[in-house]
């Protein structure tokens, strides 16, 4: 498989795991994409991506918050800190 075409499976795939709504409390909410890994890295650019294109499917805004460190377990941190609604995505 291309790079190409697995980078666009992988996309769609994040994407349709993130578009159901029945558990996000609230539809005004920003949803939090957490990314364990520094700015500018292959994670961030994929993030941002997504990020986009989740803004135009679900008309909601997306935050892509980097926590960079430990091998991603800030994040990982952050993310069991969150509430359980939904909102708080980690990649």
């Amino acid at each position: 498989m291309s790079t190409r075409r697995r980078f666009t499976a992988t996309l769609l795939a994040a994407g349709a795991a993130l578009a159901s709504p029945a558990g996000w409390a609230s539809d005004e909410a920003p949803i939090h994409l957490l990314v364990g890994f520094p700015a500018g890295g292959g994670t961030d650019v994929i993030a941002r991506l997504l990020a986009e294109k989740l803004q135009a499917e679900l008309g909601r805004s997306v935050v892509v918050e980097n926590r960079p460190g430990a091998g991603g377990q800030i994040a990982a941190q952050q993310l069991k800190a969150a509430r359980p609604d939904g909102s708080t995505v980690f990649l």
